[in-house]
């Protein structure tokens, strides 16, 4: 089990793009301390987990690795991975609508709850809207991510789970395309 938690510990730090001293300064410890982890040398104190686990944005069921992570998790994935955009790369219908309830005539922030590959999140950049991202297919992040890139825009892309994902900033506007259907 120490093994499974040290290798779990780095593994979604560094998905996070955290280094150890950043992991160590949101958690109130020394770089010292989460090097430790990682090599398996100490455990975690137990009552560390729930911070953990929220920045790593993660289940603590994750962190001990009781959650496969090697399964194909969407069935999205393999779609995803053809160079081909499978949703398109034109906004959905419902993005013109949040341009007309809440046009981003100030800084406005948005949550792209289960991206896919981005088309959506492009489109809100590209109208003014302060983007952040996520969804659990690693091939649709890095798409979502070329997408932005071509657009010229800043869209912030990170994988997460919708059944793990805790806001951790407030948000003006939470949408979502076709995900919270999987929400229990």
């Amino acid at each position: 089990m120490k093994n499974e938690l040290a290798k779990n510990i780095c593994r979604y730090r560094k998905e996070k793009g955290f280094t150890q001293e950043e992991l160590a300064r949101r958690l109130g410890l020394t770089f010292q301390a989460v090097s430790k982890w990682e090599t398996a040398q100490t455990l975690p104190d137990i009552s560390l987990l729930p911070k953990l686990s929220q920045e790593l944005e993660i289940s603590i069921d994750k962190i001990f690795g009781y959650i496969s992570y090697d399964k194909q998790i969407t069935i999205y994935e393999a779609e995803y991975k053809i160079p081909e955009y499978y949703w398109g790369i034109e906004p959905s219908k419902m993005c013109l609508r949040v341009l007309d309830l809440l046009p981003p005539s100030r800084h406005l922030k948005l949550l792209d709850i289960g991206c896919g590959e981005g088309k959506d999140s492009v489109f809100f950049a590209r109208n003014g809207y302060d983007v952040t991202a996520f969804d659990i297919s690693d091939a649709g992040i890095e798409k979502t991510k070329r997408l932005a890139e071509k657009a010229n825009v800043q869209v912030r892309v990170f994988k997460a789970d919708i059944l793990d994902y805790r806001l951790d900033t407030n948000f003006d506007i939470l949408y979502s395309s076709g995900v919270l259907h999987y929400i229990k």
